[in-house]
């Protein structure tokens, strides 16, 4: 707990036994109530992994359901848990988590609601590993989206993200993409609500084992960034009403 709010992290998991154990060794468990692990119907021995290594929470889907769907399980369950502050934390080490307890440390304190850790802060990420191509696509989808809806976030693709629970409670999560977009969906109903969003400097890691999508998937998760920012757009103009803002 950090002043009496009660932290649980949630883990949105496929395929990572090879680094998950590495993973949850450097959670502050000091800090951090609760880990809850959604395994979303690994190929390989996640959940084995995850019980031999004693993650206090471990749920399994029956199919692979994806990305996003995984994130509305984690969510869902965290606030049935009692979470004051949320915090997601991916299981294959590419994000650190000894940034756990800053992040939760600004919304405990009132200062954000909602924080995410930024790759793009400092100046690390291709030198630490992240292809040219994501990171040419990433700085252009940021800048077009920053554009277009008056923002200033160095990052809009991130994976790192804590959340008050009430934020959580406010937006309607569970209508978002069960797809890789639905990280995007959700800092638009952030925006919708006006939440104020603050970022953190996160350098990331990248080696084989850690999690990524290919250039195909990317292409696809560029155009519904696109498709999305404008639906919201469209929304806000009251051209037309989407059950992602309600």
């Amino acid at each position: 707990m950090i002043k009496g709010k009660k932290i649980v992290v949630v883990m949105p998991a496929y395929n990572a036994a090879k680094t998950l154990a590495q993973t949850y060794a450097a959670i502050p468990m000091d800090i951090v109530d609760e880990v809850i692990l959604v395994d979303d119907d690994s190929e390989d021995e996640t959940v084995e992994v995850a019980r031999d290594i004693q993650v206090t929470h471990i749920i399994s889907h029956d199919s692979n359901k994806g990305y996003g769907a995984n994130q509305k399980t984690c969510y869902t369950e965290a606030l049935l848990h009692g979470a004051d502050i949320v915090v997601m934390l991916h299981p294959d080490y590419q994000y650190d988590p000894r940034l756990i307890g800053s992040m939760a440390d600004l919304i405990a304190t009132g200062v954000y609601p909602v924080v995410i850790g930024s790759r793009i802060l400092g100046r690390g990420a291709v030198a630490n590993g992240m292809p040219v191509y994501k990171f040419f696509f990433n700085r252009c989808l940021t800048l077009f989206q920053n554009l277009l809806l008056n923002q200033k976030l160095s990052e809009y693709h991130t994976g790192y993200r804590a959340y008050d629970a009430a934020v959580l409670r406010n937006i309607n999560f569970m209508s978002n993409s069960d797809d890789f977009v639905f990280d995007n969906q959700v800092l638009l109903q952030l925006m919708n609500k006006q939440y104020a969003i603050g970022e953190i400097s996160c350098q990331a890691r990248y080696f084989p084992e850690a999690s990524s999508i290919n250039f195909r998937r990317s292409c696809q998760y560029g155009w519904g960034i696109v498709v999305n920012t404008f639906r919201y757009l469209f929304h806000q103009w009251k051209w037309i009403r989407s059950d992602l803002y309600k």
